[in-house]
């Protein structure tokens, strides 16, 4: 089976065409915990199938899994990078594309360079913020049934957090982090998990650790339900940005800089979508 890996500001993704490749045989979670393990296999945060559609909804399907072989509705890295295969590998010509992914199509133009894709805008739609769609488990009926959750304190390890919560197609707790803390030293790895696996979020939740600073400009640090850490989350930049808009602190073009490099994104009000664009790189092709 041949694969390509690829890699969106540092996350990195196993992608298998299966028009070309068909799917693995035999146990699905099991295989991509093995090709994903960095030590044992090729290594990355999961591995991201490419459907090829008729083209009447959308031209091309994402489908994702994490590293530990859970699905995964949505990544904005995955998607650039799902772009830039179909058509740096001749499975497209378009430069507009239709991508779904979770059931929802993303709208994608590409900025194509000696008839390679140089960078990727994705249409990522409405940030979803009512509790019930996110989802969020909430004891407390009013904020249960309010129109969103902004700033809301939640205790984890015995220390208060305010959290905003946003989907982009999947769930996301932003924590916007005081002065008082440093993000390179950040403790993401004991901390991360109680936000994942919290009651609060009954579908799990990728937490982002946020610093401001300034009003188009924030760093941001991720921990990817099923993954753990990585090096950048495309949805996560996103609900990055409409937490930090919600909560006053930025613009709304915005400059979210993570481990593996930086991210733009755009919420226009008029049309009520976020726009993504970043880069998209090809690592290396291989055969399993």
């Amino acid at each position: 089976m041949l694969f390509t890996k690829m890699q969106g500001c540092g996350n990195d993704y196993i992608y298998i065409d299966t028009n070309k490749e068909g799917r693995p045989e035999g146990d699905l979670k099991a295989f991509i915990k093995r090709v994903s393990d960095r030590h044992f296999g090729v290594g990355g945060d999961g591995v991201i199938f490419i459907n090829t559609l008729d083209g009447k909804e959308a031209d091309f399907e994402m489908e994702m899994y994490n590293a530990d072989g859970s699905y995964s509705e949505m990544c904005g890295n995955g998607i650039r990078c799902v772009a830039k295969y179909v058509y740096d590998k001749g499975l497209t010509d378009k430069k507009d594309l239709r991508i779904m992914s979770g059931g929802r199509v993303r709208f994608i133009e590409l900025t194509t360079e000696n008839d390679k894709v140089k960078k990727v805008r994705v249409n990522m739609g409405a940030p979803i913020l009512e509790p019930a769609q996110i989802p969020v488990s909430v004891e407390d009926k009013k904020i249960a049934e309010s129109d969103k959750i902004v700033s809301l304190p939640i205790t984890v390890l015995n220390k208060e957090y305010k959290i905003t919560c946003v989907s982009m197609g999947n769930p996301h707790a932003v924590i916007l982090l005081d002065e008082s803390e440093d993000l390179d030293n950040f403790d993401i790895n004991g901390i991360g998990p109680k936000f994942e696996f919290n009651p609060f979020f009954p579908k799990g939740v990728n937490a982002e650790f946020v610093k401001i600073d300034d009003k188009n400009n924030v760093h941001m640090r991720v921990w990817e339900r099923g993954t753990g850490e990585t090096l950048a989350c495309g949805t996560g930049c996103c609900a990055t940005a409409v937490a930090c808009v919600l909560n006053g602190l930025t613009k709304d073009h915005v400059t979210v800089h993570v481990l593996g490099g930086e991210i733009e994104i755009e919420w226009d009000h008029d049309k009520n979508v976020i726009f993504m664009t970043g880069p998209a790189e090809i690592v290396f092709d291989g055969e399993i």
